[in-house]
């Protein structure tokens, strides 16, 4: 009996950039999930001021001198300089980037304003303490209606705001070639294109530049799957796997452009409010809510990639709180993106893709290249978390409100499981894996022994692994 679920999914081909009736991120097999058109760099006259403070408020602004963040001073002038400009953003409700785009900029406001307080104290060696309890009604309302126009919570997403809508090309005829990005806003240093605040966000864009062919491999695999066309199904498979597998080649230039050192500065200012002890009770959005609001901070979990690969390859995840967590991310993403992930997951179980994949040697191959390419994803992943966090911080919770140490490690074992089932299921026959099992089977005891390790360093408990 398969689960009930969207039955169909429009995915683009033709992105209609000019079209501004439509959100900015809509699945297609050429943009993947980057936005359908280049991110709006500059906003209408109207919001000038907005502008001006952001422009201002890096810690070393484009020109280079000390922006607000490093006086200190950015409240008081977001207080003294700043007025509500919702009337504003109404007066183009109907152009949706423009929207996303202020969204993007209202959200890097409210995060700098509310940890404003954590970054003097963490630049003084000391701990976080709390950041600012209380949202002004010229940032929440405003952020509150442009992320309600664009789709998104009223806080910082990865895809919206922090990543994904925050570059632009410095010649738009160079395209997306990555010494062609530059971001739009930053907290720290950021604009310098060689920063690591730079890098850290660029690198991410040019992860998902990789996602149109990722996209159109799933979609032909879903489709061949449902005609029985083996063939096709492989092929499918096929583009699946080498789309990630340029993914992960542009994932580990990360080490190279953007340094494990300086990424805890910077940090400071994409944790969110949910589980953060900077903000125990939550955040009071004046004039949206009485009651403290929390949300969860900007993440690279709420990249779609990796959820799609889970879903298309019906990866079970064990049943557990960790588990719960990446649920709850799942809301932190454009709706179209959600849509579609819930479509991809909804149909495969529907038609049976696992089964189908593992009725054919070859197709059962690529089945477990594809699952290889996202255990390399979530292996890389919790890298750079032991070298950027770990080793540099003492806090407990990630900048999404995960536990730093089990979270990861949630993930990354039930892809090696899922692996492990595929190769016995396949009597270990599996053309050119032999190697693959080699090296997941080592990594598997090499992971165990470090997540104990950090447990017991850290005092918590470690991921359980019972399946759901």
């Amino acid at each position: 009996m398969g689960s009930a679920g969207p039955d169909s999914f429009n995915v683009l081909h033709d992105t209609r950039p000019e079209d501004t009736s439509l959100p900015a991120f809509m699945v297609s097999t050429t943009r993947g999930f980057l936005p359908r058109q280049e991110p709006i760099v500059k906003l209408p006259a109207e919001f000038d001021i907005l502008e001006s403070i952001l422009s201002r408020m890096p810690i070393k602004t484009a020109e280079g001198t000390p922006g607000l963040l490093a006086t200190f001073t950015l409240g008081e002038t977001v207080l003294k300089e700043l007025p509500d400009l919702t009337s504003a953003i109404d007066k183009y409700k109907d152009n949706l980037p423009l929207q996303n785009a202020l969204y993007r900029d209202y959200s890097f406001l409210a995060s700098a304003y509310l940890l404003e307080p954590c970054h003097e104290r963490f630049l003084k060696g000391e701990p976080y303490g709390l950041g600012r309890q209380t949202l002004p009604s010229i940032i929440s309302l405003p952020i509150s209606r442009c992320a309600e126009l664009a789709g998104f919570k009223p806080f910082m997403e990865y895809a919206g705001s922090y990543a994904l809508f925050n570059y632009r090309l410095e010649d738009p005829r160079l395209g997306l070639e990555y010494d062609n990005l530059r971001l739009i806003r930053a907290f720290e240093h950021g604009l310098d294109p060689k920063s690591s605040e730079a890098g850290f966000v660029l690198v991410h864009v040019d992860m998902v530049q990789n996602s149109g062919p990722l996209v159109d491999g799933v979609v032909s695999a879903l489709d061949s799957c449902t005609s029985n066309n083996r063939e096709e199904f492989d092929i499918g498979m096929g583009k699946v796997v080498q789309s990630m597998t340029k993914v992960n080649k542009v994932m580990e230039t990360m080490w190279g452009k953007s340094k494990p050192g300086d990424y805890v500065s910077f940090r400071t200012f994409i944790f969110g409010i949910t589980s953060q002890s900077m903000f125990p009770h939550g955040v009071v959005y004046e004039g949206v809510s009485e009651e403290p609001l929390s949300f969860r901070g900007e993440s690279g979990a709420n990249d779609s990639m990796i959820p799609l690969c889970d879903n298309l390859l019906n990866i079970t995840m064990p049943d557990t709180p960790l588990t719960s967590i990446l649920q709850d991310f799942r809301s932190y993403r454009p709706g179209n993106h959600r849509e579609f992930l819930e479509y991809v997951k909804h149909r495969s179980v529907n038609i049976n893709l696992k089964w189908y994949a593992q009725q054919s040697a070859s197709s059962a191959a690529l089945y477990l290249h594809a699952l290889n390419q996202v255990r390399d994803f979530r292996w890389r992943h919790w890298c750079f978390t032991r070298e950027y966090i770990l080793k540099k911080t003492s806090h407990p919770v990630a900048t999404g409100g995960s536990p730093i140490v089990t979270w990861l490690p949630n993930q990354l074992f039930a892809v090696l499981d899922a692996m492990v089932e595929c190769w016995e299921k396949g009597d270990k026959k599996l053309p050119g894996c032999d190697d693959i099992m080699e090296a997941a089977t080592a990594q598997r005891d090499a992971l165990t022994k470090e997540v104990e390790k950090y447990c017991k360093e850290r005092n918590v408990e470690p991921p359980r692994k019972s399946a759901a």
